[in-house]
């Protein structure tokens, strides 16, 4: 698989170590809200890196929201994304292959309001920021 590296950022570290520990991603939420963890390849290491995001699913594909909690600038991850859209996504204690594609048009409008059921959160910071949030469909491999 290659190296792994966690987040810098100590509460997504904890996230992350709580899964893994547990094997399964319901032993973590975000205000109530289920998630799933994101294997993505580093855009410019190469190494592994581990991405805690909202649960967003329909019909076996699931969506990832780069909010950035509204900041100005897109997330890390959505470079990496970007660089290596072929990503492991884990749901529980499953753990399956996808391949990620940026969402655009009325995929995109309909998937946002999937988005912002699972995490309100989501149209508030759409608010903040002046960029349109960008938003990917994973689909199984």
């Amino acid at each position: 698989m290659g190296q792994v590296e966690l987040s810098p950022a100590e509460w997504v570290q904890n996230q992350t170590k709580k899964i893994l520990e547990t094997g399964t991603t319901d032993s973590v939420e975000i205000l109530g809200r289920k998630i799933v963890l994101l294997t993505v390849r580093g855009a410019k290491t190469g190494k592994l890196r581990y991405t805690p995001v909202m649960r967003v699913e329909h019909e076996g594909s699931y969506a990832v929201v780069a909010s950035n909690g509204g900041a100005t600038e897109h997330p890390t991850w959505y470079h990496n994304i970007k660089a290596h859209p072929e990503i492991l996504l884990q749901d529980g204690t499953e753990t399956k292959t996808y391949v990620a594609r940026e969402s655009e048009g009325d995929e995109r409008a309909a998937w946002w309001e999937r988005a912002v059921a699972a995490f309100p959160n989501y149209a508030e910071y759409q608010e903040k920021t002046d960029r349109l949030i960008p938003l990917f469909v994973l689909d199984p491999k």
